[in-house]
């Protein structure tokens, strides 16, 4: 199985929509909500170069956000990417 790990903020509609995405295709994740965890914020903007929220994680790889993940589930590359 895939290590899956959603990086979030609060009020943040595409880290819910990610995450309603991912329950969709039947993917357990690790949620890590960074709403007040500046230093956690810029510790992960070090590690993916990103500052923008959701951050999708897949076995230590930056999947990307929403839009990232929505075209990896409609191309059918998603499939290949994620272990289950």
């Amino acid at each position: 199985m895939s290590d899956i790990t959603v990086y979030t903020t609060e009020a943040c509609s595409f880290c819910t929509r990610v995450k309603g995405l991912l329950r969709a295709q039947g993917v357990q994740f690790a949620e890590v909500n960074l709403s007040k965890d500046p230093e956690g914020r810029m510790e992960l903007a070090k590690r993916t170069g990103v500052m923008s929220f959701p951050q999708v994680i897949v076995d230590g790889e930056l999947l990307g956000g929403f839009s990232e993940v929505q075209a990896a589930v409609e191309s059918g590359r998603f499939d290949g990417l994620v272990r289950t």
